[in-house]
């Protein structure tokens, strides 16, 4: 289980609530409840706290790995290479 060493879960907050953190196994939930009445939690992955709302998640799950990078969607971009200009 990661751990989340306490200098850096005291500066840490909720995105959504801007409540303090505590951890619960391998997340991170918020000390006040969120929209829909519940803590919201917060995955720790390869010991990095995901600190996305819970419909950014969805979304970076959903999206092609283009849709993370925009040069890769720009025909002109060539790895390795200055993108030309005219």
């Amino acid at each position: 289980m990661p751990h989340v060493r306490d200098e850096l879960l005291v500066l840490l907050r909720c995105p959504v609530t801007r409540s303090s953190l505590v951890q619960d196994g391998d997340d991170l939930v918020s000390t006040v409840p969120g929209p829909g009445g519940q803590p919201l939690r917060y995955r720790i992955e390869d010991e990095i706290v995901l600190l996305l709302r819970p419909e950014q998640v969805a979304a970076a799950v959903s999206a092609g790995s283009d849709q993370h990078d925009p040069r890769s969607a720009d025909q002109s971009f060539t790895a390795g290479q200055p993108e030309a200009t005219s």
